[in-house]
Parts: structure tokens; sequence; C-alpha cells
């Protein structure tokens, strides 16, 4: 057996499976969104979540798009938003500590940015469009990812982060949401 090439080691690197993270390359905050992953691929995963994220949107009746299940909560197209919001911030993360940025990165308040978009008044297919779009440039951006890239942990949100615990993340927070539609708007 001879040394793998650069491309061999990136694909095994990011085709790891969640399991695999350890927990040292992320804040305890997202432990629940790596550990309801089940062992899934990386890339992979990044992909399949988004097909079955939108196939599920597109089933939900239309009423339930702007319902609140309780004062104050967000609708089912703000939650969209808000996934799309938080995979660029999630993405923009990784892209810095992969290229050596050591600044800490600031973490983000999450109700002030739903309380500025339009969500509500956006139709269903362009924020399914603009979410697919988003998770597209995420999972170019993480094939591009050397397994040194990686590798690398940054700070954000006053936590350690390793490149690839953000994949792993990512995957995790659109996982949860969705499962909080299916419990609490369905």
């Amino acid at each position: 057996m001879g040394i793998p090439t650069p491309a061999e080691t990136r694909l095994k690197t990011n085709n790891m499976n969640s399991n695999q993270l350890p927990v040292k390359e992320y804040a305890p905050f997202y432990a629940s969104y790596i550990q309801a992953l089940e062992n899934v691929h990386l890339i992979e995963e990044l992909e399949i979540s988004l097909h079955d994220f939108i196939r599920f949107v597109q089933n939900i009746p239309m009423d339930k798009f702007d319902f609140r299940y309780a004062e104050g909560k967000w609708t089912i197209k703000e939650i969209i938003q808000h996934l799309i919001d938080t995979e660029r911030i999630f993405s923009y993360r990784a892209l810095r500590i992969s290229r050596k940025d050591i600044t800490p990165l600031p973490g983000f308040e999450e109700n002030d940015y739903i309380i500025n978009t339009n969500a509500n008044n956006r139709n269903l297919q362009d924020l399914l469009t603009e979410f697919s779009a988003v998770r597209h440039s995420t999972l170019l951006l993480f094939k591009s990812f050397s397994s040194e890239q990686l590798l690398r942990i940054g700070i954000a949100s006053n936590a350690e982060v390793s490149v690839r615990a953000i994949g792993f993340i990512t995957i995790g927070h659109q996982k949860h949401h969705q499962k909080v539609f299916e419990q609490r708007y369905l």
C-alpha cells in the first residue's frame, strides 16, 4: 500500500463519520446537534439533508407557514430564514478558521436577525431556493477543504471549534429545527 494522494486523504477526512468527531472540537452547546446525527458522513449528509429538508417542507400544509405555536415563537418561514442566516455564518466561520485566521469570531443574536428579516412576506419557493443555494455553496466549500484544513481549530462564540465540527453542527442545526417543525407546528 502506497502513500495516499492528497485527494484520497481529503475524501477520507471529508467523509468522516459524526461519531468520530472528538467532543473537544466543539462547545457543549452543540453536543445535541452532533449526537443526533446517528453516525453520518460529513459531505454525504450535507447533500442528503438538503434534499430531505426541501421534500419535508414542501409537504407542510400551506396554512402552517405563518403559524406560531406560542406567543413570541417564530413561524416556519422565519425558521427557514434562520437556517439560511445561520448556515451563512457557520460557513464564514469555517472559511476563516480553515485559512488560519486566528481572530476570535463573535457570536450573533438570532432573535435580532429574525426581527430584521422579511421572512413572513417572502414566497416559500424563494426561501427554499435560497436555502438550496446556500447549502450548495456550503457543500462546495467543505469539498474544497484539505484534511489539514478540516482539522484546524479556531474560536467562535468564545469556544474552540474545528472546521469539520462546523460542518456537522450545520447539519445537526437543520435537523433540530426540522424536528421542532414535526413536534410543534404539524
